[in-house]
């Protein structure tokens, strides 16, 4: 057990952190902006460190400042919490070699969870069914990305291999546009995640989107930590989840979600804490989303002043209510 970890966040993302710490009895040193001082997580710590002015580039993100702030306060571990540095392989690995401990994956697991086209391949190591598509990235020659398409059948979906929240994926319906979409892809890629990488998915055109939460220790244990409905969608993007998702049989739920548990056994060597989602996709047919179809997720966009969907209206409301009772509960 650590007797001191310093948390490289802040807001209440450290609140969080700094609550479970004083509950298992482990002081906590924060690092904090010019424009934090006076912040709630600042005065709640054990001890606080101010690592630069207001930028979080020049504070928050900056990583020989924040390793130095563990090393003046004799902190043992840095919890990266979520955002800003958490995801940072390179991070990580600066937090090992300076003799301290990453409370989070080892750099090698961010590294190859971080590449959609890595993690896919463990996945389909480990057993996992996963969408048809690609071996691996697309190659630059025409013929080959032609063939894979033909091979998978038509539509496709072209997704940048270190591309997220919606961004870096373009739908194909025929092959006269195959090549003009993979080549503008790749172009986005590049300079939106300095990564042209990109590969070749069956377009899956009605499925359900549900993602398993997944929490697993370098000690052989893993288990899943529930579900959440990720189908309402607009451009690629989540507008709002739902825990636990509607109209999916529980048994099938649990299945899936042991499933997802088991299959990060093997990567075991990767571990230490790490907390990672897997995203299910379940045919809409079959499992019907509250009835819901493609237009209500196009039609959610504010042009009067009053929410385009009311049904939307009250789960958004609802949402807002929980996020702030959540904050309420870190004070």
């Amino acid at each position: 057990m650590f007797e001191k970890i310093l948390i490289a966040n802040r807001g209440e993302i450290a609140l969080r952190i700094q609550r479970a710490c004083r509950e298992m009895g482990i002081k906590t040193v924060v690092v904090h902006s010019e424009a934090d001082r006076e912040a709630k997580y600042v005065k709640l710590a054990d001890e606080s460190v101010c690592i630069g002015p207001p930028p979080s580039a020049q504070s928050y993100l900056s990583m020989p400042a924040i390793i130095s702030a563990a090393e003046v306060t004799d902190a043992e571990a840095i919890h990266p919490g979520y955002g800003f540095l958490s995801e940072n392989a390179d991070f990580a690995e600066r937090v090992e070699q300076s003799g301290f401990v990453f409370i989070g994956p080892r750099s090698d697991s961010i590294r190859m969870m971080g590449d959609k086209v890595s993690a896919k391949q463990a996945m389909i190591k480990a057993g996992v069914p996963c969408v048809p598509g690609s071996e691996g990235a697309l190659p630059d020659d025409p013929k080959v990305i032609v063939k894979t398409a033909r091979r998978i059948g038509y539509p496709v979906i072209i997704k940048a291999a270190g591309g997220g929240g919606g961004r870096g994926m373009r739908v194909v319906h025929t092959e006269a546009a195959l090549i003009n979409a993979v080549t503008m892809t790749k172009t986005e890629a590049g300079t939106a995640f300095r990564n042209p990488e990109v590969y070749m998915e069956k377009y899956l055109e009605n499925p359900r989107h549900v993602e398993i939460q997944i929490l697993a220790d370098e000690f052989k244990s893993a288990i899943w930590l529930g579900e959440r409905d990720c189908s309402m969608q607009r451009r690629h993007q989540k507008v709002i989840e739902e825990a636990p998702a509607p109209g999916i049989p529980r048994k099938l739920i649990e299945k899936i979600g042991d499933r997802c548990a088991e299959a990060w056994l093997p990567w075991r060597r990767y571990l230490r804490v790490f907390v990672r989602e897997r995203r299910v996709l379940l045919h809409r047919d079959e499992y019907p989303y509250s009835g819901r179809t493609s237009s209500d997720r196009d039609d959610y966009r504010d042009r009067s002043g009053a929410r385009a969907n009311s049904h939307l209206g009250r789960r958004a409301a609802a949402l807002q209510a929980a996020r702030h009772y959540s904050q309420r509960s870190c004070d």
